[in-house]
């Protein structure tokens, strides 16, 4: 069994803060010398922390490419590692800095700063699942069977995901966050408020506005109302008229109860700290709002675990990989090997027990989460599948991803399909005879990945029966 080491770093871009960490990965081959290679991360320790700085941005609301540069640059000097040591990481743009113009541009500066970078525009859908599993509440629900609601709250949003015995079941986001009204430290004047704030503020006829000086207690009718809404995302307390109008995109919904939740987010630090006399050193409201949270529901009525990472959750993701060979039936189009770099969609095994019509459902209200501003990415979708399944069922399974995927095969791009049973080859023939004529698709078999992950898939070895597959996972553990 060989080992070895990689180093791999972890960017996260966020709203608020920008942050970066380099971990150690010791990987280690667990098969024989004769079968195929089972590749897994032994180990993980994390061997520099950046300091944590503010995002960048412009006058123009555009996020500054050249300081975020030469943040980076700085921390490898700080961790005496030079970026040509780097072998894997990932990039990770998130909350209101996903939705900035440029985020692309910043993408393109920072892929020279590790080997074979894994990058993702995360919406809120993706950021709630990876921070949720930062945090660790999905490790939490899969060793005790139950339901966690992991809420990270950053500087412009609080993203919710919900895991039950360690699958997502739902994720939303609520336009709450540390750093909606911001106080100069020194003055205490309000020098911002943010716009769904502000409604609230003049719907309440709170006396707070732009460029007045305030106080903890001036703020906090306000404070209370957030955290009211909080406590509603997660079914308590009474019911706010602000709840429709402060999300993000959607809430969660479920008929489960809710039975333990975890925080994540800078705020989440603030929850269990003393609340300091300089109530306002970090500019804004994080402090008050992580007290109040402190003193709410949220933390008498269900039971707390502590999380793994707070505002770190979502940069603890740096890139690992896993590399395994796809199983002998597979289907697929060689001209369209090799891809890089597809973001996982993967279906509950709740998802794949209706028939068709309810796959299909299943899919396309789960491709909302890869949206961002009316534009969807294009994924790879994961499945369970069948041992021994009859040719009805997988004509069912096929009818669904064709139906769930119809907006993709509009757009003509490539399918790849990923399942963990070995039944490739029978999907992907009636794959075959369900999409347009020559459509580019892959569908491959025993390979297993989670939400989260990203797949990379090679051309193909041993005369056209096997393709080598790369899923890149981001390491929470």
């Amino acid at each position: 069994m060989s080992q070895e080491t990689v180093l791999s770093v972890g960017i996260d871009l966020g709203t608020s803060t920008t942050q970066m960490i380099i971990s150690k990965l010791h990987i280690q081959n667990m098969a024989s010398a004769f079968t195929i290679p089972r590749i897994t991360i032994t180990d993980k320790e994390v061997i520099f922390r950046s300091e944590i700085m503010f995002t960048p941005i412009l006058e123009n609301n555009l996020i500054d490419v050249d300081q975020i540069k030469n943040f980076v640059a700085r921390q490898y000097q700080a961790a005496g590692i030079t970026k040509e040591e780097i072998q894997i990481g990932a990039v990770i743009i998130t909350g209101e800095t996903a939705r900035k113009e440029n985020s692309s541009n910043v993408l393109a500066a920072l892929s020279g700063y590790a080997g074979d970078f894994v990058v993702a525009t995360a919406g809120p859908d993706l950021e709630s699942i990876i921070s949720g599993r930062g945090a660790g509440a999905q490790m939490h629900s899969k060793n005790h069977h139950t339901s966690v609601v992991n809420l990270d709250i950053g500087g412009g949003t609080t993203n919710l995901a919900l895991f039950y015995d360690d699958e997502v079941i739902d994720t939303g986001c609520l336009d709450i966050g540390g750093r909606l009204i911001k106080v100069d430290s020194q003055t205490q004047n309000i020098t911002y408020i943010a716009p769904k704030i502000a409604q609230i503020i003049e719907a309440e006829k709170i006396p707070l506005a732009v460029g007045q000086r305030t106080t903890p207690e001036g703020l906090q009718p306000i404070i209370d109302i957030m955290v009211q809404l909080l406590e509603n995302s997660v079914g308590l307390g009474t019911p706010s008229p602000y709840y429709d109008m402060i999300l993000t995109n959607k809430g969660i919904e479920s008929d489960r109860n809710i039975l333990a939740l975890s925080f994540s987010g800078g705020v989440a630090d603030c929850i269990h700290e003393v609340r300091p006399s300089d109530t306002f050193k970090y500019g804004d409201i994080g402090l008050l709002l992580g007290h109040r949270i402190a003193h709410s529901a949220l933390v008498s009525d269900i039971e707390v675990i502590e999380s793994i990472e707070t505002i770190r959750a979502t940069v603890v993701g740096a890139g690992s990989h896993t590399a395994e060979i796809s199983g002998s039936t597979i289907t697929y189009k060689e001209e369209v090997l090799p891809i890089k770099n597809i973001p996982i969609l993967r279906m509950s095994h709740h998802d794949e027990e209706g028939d068709a019509l309810a796959l299909a459902e299943a899919i396309s209200a789960k491709m909302q989460w890869y949206q961002l501003e009316q534009e969807f990415q294009a994924v790879a979708l994961g499945i369970e599948g069948e041992k021994n399944p009859t040719f009805q069922r997988v004509q069912e399974y096929a009818q669904g991803i064709v139906k769930g995927l119809s907006s993709m095969i509009e757009r003509q791009e490539t399918l790849v399909i990923i399942v963990q049973q070995d039944m490739a080859k029978s999907l992907g023939q009636c794959l075959f005879g369900l999409l347009p004529k020559d459509y580019p698709f892959v569908c491959i078999d025993s390979v297993r990945v989670e939400n989260g992950d990203y797949i990379d898939i090679g051309k193909p070895v041993a005369a056209g029966s096997v393709l080598p597959v790369v899923v890149k996972t981001l390491v929470f553990n």
